[in-house]
């Protein structure tokens, strides 16, 4: 679950909810006085410091008068995909922007290696929906992304005693969708 600040911006205006109050509704071991008012003010300008945990995003909806599905993007990754970043960003493209039925129709009957991780992905995310009572029938794939891992080096024997470096590249994958009205 990652908060979407321009969301709940809206609902602490509609609410007219002071950044105090939402400061209070957060409090929790760890995050107590001026770090919870701290952190409030960073989830309210878009950085996730500290993490804003699953608790944290139902007490911040109640005291907005929301539900959690409303000011939260379900996010879901798969790191270190065995692939190149090039071929599963060929996926990753395919899905961004249409309803999860199609996506998962799309990424079945796709033949690219990237295709199944990307599925699992999709499949967290949406369970993680399921749990915050969204419809599934409305979600969105709002955000398809892939980006670089980390380098697996491997050397081959060559002639004359020479090797050859090998190198196969990685990716991580992030999908994450949202309730569209």
């Amino acid at each position: 679950m990652r908060l979407r600040n321009d969301k709940l911006k809206s609902f602490v205006a509609e609410a007219g909810v002071s950044r105090e109050q939402l400061a209070q509704a957060v409090e929790r071991d760890g995050l107590r006085g001026p770090r919870a008012q701290s952190a409030v003010n960073n989830w309210l300008a878009g950085r996730d410091h500290p993490r804003c945990k699953a608790g944290d995003v139902k007490r911040m909806a109640a005291a907005v008068g929301c539900e959690p599905k409303d000011i939260v993007r379900f996010v879901s990754e798969v790191r270190h995909h065995r692939g190149s970043t090039q071929k599963a960003r060929l996926v990753a493209d395919l899905v961004r922007g249409k309803g999860v039925d199609e996506a998962l129709n799309l990424l079945t009957f796709t033949h690219k290696r990237a295709a199944v991780n990307i599925k699992k992905a999709l499949d967290a995310a949406i369970a993680d929906a399921e749990l915050s009572n969204a419809d599934v029938t409305s979600l969105v794939v709002t955000e398809s992304r892939v980006d670089e891992g980390p380098q697996i080096k491997r050397f081959r024997p060559k002639d004359r005693g020479r090797a050859h470096k090998i190198i196969k590249q990685t990716s991580h994958i992030t999908i994450g969708v949202e309730e569209r009205n």
